[in-house]
């Protein structure tokens, strides 16, 4: 994340910034240094032109004096060669010169600024046409010649001939442009400096919170969904993480909000099966002290009989609510271990062999007794086979069979218990492992325990699983699955 920071990112805009300024003052700053040099320079030599036609008696009784001008030509030819003298008639056509003659590309020039140059002293600069080229544009210094009074034509100097042209480069080329180029480098180098530590001021409070958010993010849970940033910076960062977390707020609230719904939908079922049994006791032992002088010892030891069970139920109740409870806010774990299931259920069928035989009920075991090791916790899937078995047997009618089959299937073992009653209800099979759940007929409206939601939790946590069907002939079938114990399992705690 820090290559893609907002300081660097800060920095390279600055720097970026920094050289376009830069490119910019020192094409603005040449610009004007050649302007300001070609109005010095024009400033200068204003009276340049005039002062020649009258410092070299160029003008004789009126008239031009061709040979005096062809002196003039070879003597500023060496004394100033950055000058260049033109002699023009009055429509700008060149007559003769003092440059090399294969280097000029013009005719005429422009009489405009010449016109201008001499109308007004103050436009400076003013350019006007360089011969030796078609297009390029010089300062220069003009005349009128032999008199202003009598035009013949005009004396044409410019005042940065090539000779200068070439000076100028060399000199721009050397000192100048070293000089100008660390005096850049140093104001960039300086201002770049100062902008680093303006920026580090400004975005090292935005990086500290982008490193809490980070922290923050580290700490949650192993259930949280984890993304790394891999582009933007902080504030992208944040961005993002605040999107998650919005993401991940709004999924609580609508966990919380259906859990809820649940616990008032759970507190009115717990009451109304709550309410039966105190009922059922409460009214039996309200008859037994009304009437215990009118009532046989018999009758009374019925009452207390009744009364009795009724607590019982209700105690059950009661412990399958704090259990479930326990269960689902993970205050009771599995502790997982390897176990012989074929050991367990015949443990567990031993267990309830004297009420089934007191039923007249056949429990057997069948399938594959050699199964390797399973890996969960022993006591909980025993808590499992006996809700499953106690359920078997109060549904399954005298003379009826419960088998318990064991199998495997790829990485998990099984059980199935099967036995020869009245099945599920079709319409109550989705609902059979839900709380308090009641159905409409067959078996299922007979249960209203939490025994078989306790042991979908316990398969769970477990990593297991539990579902149960009809048989096509008669019966229902439930079957839980547990995890087979290999070299390479790992204890199920770190996955919850």
């Amino acid at each position: 994340m820090m290559i893609r920071s907002l300081y660097a990112r800060l920095s390279l805009g600055l720097f970026v910034l920094l050289i376009t300024v830069g490119l910019v003052y020192a094409s603005i700053s040449l610009i004007a240094l050649r302007s300001y040099q070609a109005s010095v320079n024009q400033e200068l030599n204003r009276n340049l032109a005039q002062n020649l036609v009258s410092d070299r008696n160029l003008v004789d009784e009126g008239k031009l004096n061709h040979d005096e001008l062809k002196e003039l030509f070879s003597l500023y030819m060496t004394i100033n060669p950055s000058i260049e003298i033109y002699l023009i008639d009055i429509k700008g056509t060149i007559l003769s010169y003092s440059a090399d003659p294969d280097k000029i590309k013009r005719n005429s020039i422009a009489m405009d600024p010449i016109h201008k140059l001499l109308s007004d002293n103050e436009a400076y600069p003013l350019l006007g046409d360089d011969p030796r080229s078609h297009d390029r544009q010089k300062v220069f210094s003009a005349t009128p010649v032999p008199s202003a009074d009598n035009i013949e034509g005009y004396l044409y100097v410019v005042l940065r001939g090539e000779e200068y042209d070439s000076a100028e480069l060399m000199a721009r080329e050397g000192h100048f442009f070293v000089m100008s180029a660390w005096a850049v480098a140093i104001s960039l180098g300086f201002g770049m400096l100062a902008g680093l530590a303006v920026f580090h001021l400004l975005t090292r409070r935005l990086t500290r919170l982008a490193q809490g958010v980070e922290q923050f993010q580290n700490q949650l849970t192993s259930d949280s969904p984890r993304t790394s940033n891999t582009a933007g910076d902080e504030i992208d960062y944040l961005a993002s993480t605040f999107e998650r977390m919005s993401t991940r707020i709004n999924l609580q609230l609508e966990q919380l909000q259906e859990k809820d719904a649940l616990r008032r939908q759970l507190i009115a079922q717990v009451s109304h099966d709550l309410r039966t049994p105190l009922a059922s006791l409460q009214g039996y032992v309200e008859s037994l002290l009304i009437k215990r002088h009118s009532l046989s010892d018999e009758e009374q030891a019925r009452f207390l009989t009744i009364a009795l069970n009724e607590a019982r139920r209700l105690g059950r109740l009661v412990d399958e609510l704090f259990e479930l409870a326990a269960l689902e806010a993970c205050e009771k774990q599995p502790v997982a271990e390897p176990f012989s299931l074929p050991e367990l259920i015949h443990d567990v069928v031993q267990k309830h062999q004297p009420v089934a035989s007191g039923k007249k009920l056949n429990l057997s075991i069948n399938g594959d007794l050699s199964l390797p090791m399973a890996y969960g916790d022993l006591g909980m899937t025993e808590r499992v086979l006996d809700n499953l078995i106690g359920n078997a047997m109060d549904h399954t009618p005298e003379g009826g069979n419960i088998k318990l089959t064991l199998g495997q299937e790829e990485q998990l073992l099984t059980v199935t218990v099967h036995d020869s009653g009245s099945g599920i209800a079709p319409s109550d099979l989705p609902y059979i492992f839900d709380a308090f759940h009641r159905g409409t007929s067959g078996r299922s409206a007979s249960h209203a325990g939490l025994g078989l939601a306790i042991a979908r939790r316990i398969m769970m946590l477990q990593q297991g699983s539990i579902s149960a069907s009809n048989d096509k002939v008669q019966g229902a079938i439930f079957v839980i699955r547990l995890p087979l114990f290999t070299s390479n399992t790992h204890t199920i705690k770190d996955d919850l």
